[in-house]
């Protein structure tokens, strides 16, 4: 005879055991999709899908910061800064598509802080209106920069981490007896991403007549990694003066690693200014968002004094130069 206790307790057990086994089967199945994925890179699947080469690399190279105009004054060279932590970031999206969803967060933030200032019984003055402004092209410039930087660095780390392994996968085709070309072309299907699309696109331009020194230095400068920039200088030198390449690259791969170990040492030894320096850079835009959603008075109120025509301006732009010497602080070079 079951009692009410019991009957309670083989109820909730019999739950417990079916959200353990249908959470087990999701997380199998799931991880079983990651693995998959991760097997092959972009570029691979894409082709597998049906994708042209040529159109897979127009799509891969459409945000290229290369191809942009190289001369300008400070603004042309901060949007080619952006148009290079685009590429870095991986994201698949164009840069004018980015440009334009920045441009229309910044209108919507500029109308809702206007509203909120109406609604709240605040004339619109100069200071509100500088207030809106600046807050508004902050926080839709600031987050979704900040958002593409930490994507662009984390990628840039990965594919310096892979990138001994590429060269040692590059020296075990050049011994079986593979050309470069063939070695390059074995890493598009071997290496994961990011780097085995970057390779692929070495290996497609190539094909479309470029050199290879040319092609590896363009990825250098697009990523901006000391090691790829000694694989060029590697290549020029071989090629020029002759001898066993393999075994120069060999010996390429165990310098690289390292230096890579030495880089870890100092980043574990700068991790605290690094973070400090995120912290510092995000808290202010945090909470300027947090105040103006809790109490926008407590800006609104003091806009219409002479003070804060001036002091918010200079307070933002201080906010600027700070990040600029934070970054220029915790850029540490190897």
């Amino acid at each position: 005879m079951l009692t009410p206790e019991l009957t309670r307790l083989l109820s909730l057990l019999a739950v417990f055991l079916s959200v353990a086994v249908a959470g087990y089967v999701i997380l199998r199945v799931t991880a079983s999709r990651q693995a998959h994925s991760r097997a092959v890179n972009k570029r691979i699947a894409m082709i597998a899908s049906g994708t042209t080469r040529e159109d897979v690399f127009t799509i891969l190279r459409r945000n290229d910061w290369l191809n942009a105009e190289q001369n300008g004054g400070p603004f042309n060279q901060l949007l080619r800064s952006v148009r290079r932590q685009v590429v870095m970031s991986g994201l698949d999206v164009s840069f004018e598509r980015l440009c334009f969803g920045i441009t229309i967060a910044c209108i919507t933030l500029l109308v809702l802080i206007l509203l909120s200032a109406v609604s709240g019984g605040f004339a619109l003055g100069a200071g509100i209106w500088i207030f809106a402004i600046l807050s508004s092209a902050g926080l839709s410039v600031g987050l979704p920069l900040a958002f593409i930087s930490a994507a662009a660095e984390r990628r840039r780390k990965k594919l310096q981490a892979q990138f001994p392994e590429a060269l040692d996968v590059f020296v075990r085709s050049l011994r079986a007896g593979h050309p470069v070309t063939g070695a390059l072309e074995l890493l598009t299907r071997e290496m994961e991403d990011p780097i085995g699309s970057e390779f692929g696109l070495i290996s497609d331009e190539i094909s479309y007549g470029a050199e290879l020194r040319q092609a590896m230095s363009d990825m250098a400068e697009r990523w901006d990694i000391e090691d790829l920039r000694i694989f060029v200088v590697t290549l020029s030198i071989q090629a020029e003066t002759g001898g066993n390449l393999a075994e120069v690259v060999e010996n390429l791969a165990r310098v690289i690693r390292d230096r890579a170990s030495l880089l870890l040492k100092v980043r574990a030894l700068s991790s605290e200014g690094r973070m400090t320096g995120i912290m510092l850079s995000i808290l202010p835009l945090f909470a300027l968002g947090t105040i103006l959603l809790g109490n926008p008075g407590f800006y609104f109120d003091v806009a219409g004094h002479p003070i804060f025509y001036i002091g918010f301006p200079l307070t933002f732009l201080w906010y600027l130069i700070g990040i600029a010497m934070i970054r220029s602080m915790v850029n540490l070079k190897v």
